[in-house]
């Protein structure tokens, strides 16, 4: 799941992530991102920090507070200060990376945490 307001950065995370065998869904605010990790199980949410109606924090608070099997969550930034990343993490993010976003990044995420394994054993 990508949760992330911006049409462009959605349109980005598509192309660097249409060769890998996932199953992307994409969410456009907090309160979305919420509900659809509720209701799909995503194995990975790369989380937006800054989006409308509900922040990528309390996004991310929200979901951690949930039961059940607990998706990895990646934090996608603008703001690359220490603070920032200790906020995320605080919040019991997984991972953290810096806006503008690389396509060798996003997939050391998936790797790191075996998400396209997970879907196809043969990767």
């Amino acid at each position: 799941l990508v949760a992330e307001d911006n049409k462009v950065n959605r349109l980005v995370m598509r192309k660097f992530l249409r060769d890998v065998p996932v199953e992307l869904e994409f969410a456009h605010n907090g309160s979305e991102a919420v509900d659809k990790v509720r209701s799909m199980k995503p194995d990975l949410v790369f989380m937006d920090m800054s989006m409308p109606v509900m922040s990528g924090i309390d996004a991310t608070l929200a979901i951690r507070s949930s039961t059940g099997a607990q998706p990895v969550i990646v934090a996608l930034t603008a703001n690359a200060f220490d603070s920032d990343r200790d906020a995320c993490l605080q919040a019991g993010m997984d991972g953290f990376l810096s806006k503008p976003l690389n396509r060798r990044d996003v997939l050391a995420e998936l790797q790191r945490h075996r998400i396209s394994e997970q879907n196809n054993p043969d990767v």
